[in-house]
């Protein structure tokens, strides 16, 4: 999975969807982050459209996409995959998350018939998304499956130690994706990221993911444009030191963006 993806939220227009991911794809970017045909996002087919035009072999890329809470029954589980593979044009799928733990989230049912999408080769890799520690213990125990990845907002004002700790541990060993990886613009307002920033003369969106990249967790930021993609792709040579590091570390402020009511860290 690269470590660097490009995030589709709130990207629900065709045209600019489908532009966005051709011009990601012409940069250079090869993980696809992507969601199920609901009114936030609303782009599996310009994506898949892009990827079709495109000159990159799909053994090249690293699509994921996500199953809603609605689906999340032994039945609604494939008919969402189903649905998805549609839309994107494709015969599989790289990574397909559990999109949030609620709705008719159940351990057992949702889990198994990810499990059964993995056996028929529909879907390559299982994964969770907005899992707290404990979800994942309990998803851990009754999968039959693997569990690949946890995706959840992670940035300096959110960083996730607890859930960095569990996954990093040998008998886990789970992957952390961090979606809203720059908090949507709001690291560019802290000191210490903007001190970092001065230093390498970097962008403090560019310290922010290379700090993630710092902590092994792979980033989809957004970006709607061609300067903010290629912006993103350069964040990728940006090397922090252990002091920035440290620095970065001890940011006393914390903000987390996408924070529903039936959120389960309520």
């Amino acid at each position: 999975m690269p470590m660097l993806g490009i995030g589709t939220f709130d990207h629900a227009d065709y045209d600019a969807c489908y532009g966005n991911i051709q011009q990601a794809l012409h940069v250079g970017y090869r993980h696809i982050d992507t969601t199920e045909q609901v009114e936030a996002y609303y782009n599996e087919k310009a994506v898949g459209d892009a990827v079709a035009a495109s000159s990159v072999a799909r053994e090249d890329l690293f699509v994921a996409t996500k199953v809603p809470p609605a689906d999340l029954d032994q039945y609604g589980v494939r008919r969402s995959a189903e649905e998805s593979l549609n839309h994107l044009g494709m015969e599989y799928v790289d990574l397909l998350y559990v999109h949030w733990p609620t709705g008719k989230y159940d351990p057992v049912e949702t889990l198994d018939a990810f499990a059964t999408l993995r056996e028929e080769s529909l879907i390559e890799k299982i994964g969770v998304s907005n899992f707290t520690v404990d979800l994942l213990k309990e998803a851990i125990e009754v999968a039959d499956a693997p569990i690949f990845a946890n995706q959840v907002e992670m940035h300096p004002l959110l960083p996730q130690e607890d859930l960095r700790n569990f996954c990093s541990q040998d008998h886990v060993d789970m992957e952390l994706v961090a979606y809203s990886p720059i908090a949507r613009d709001d690291v560019e307002h802290v000191t210490e990221v903007q001190e970092v920033a001065r230093k390498h003369s970097a962008t403090p969106e560019q310290v922010s993911l290379a700090w993630l990249r710092e902590k092994n967790v792979t980033a989809i930021p957004r970006a709607t444009t061609k300067d903010h993609l290629r912006e993103n792709w350069l964040s990728l040579a940006l090397e922090l030191d252990d002091e920035d590091v440290a620095k970065l570390d001890a940011i006393e402020e914390r903000k987390r963006i996408v924070n529903p009511d039936d959120a389960p860290w309520h």
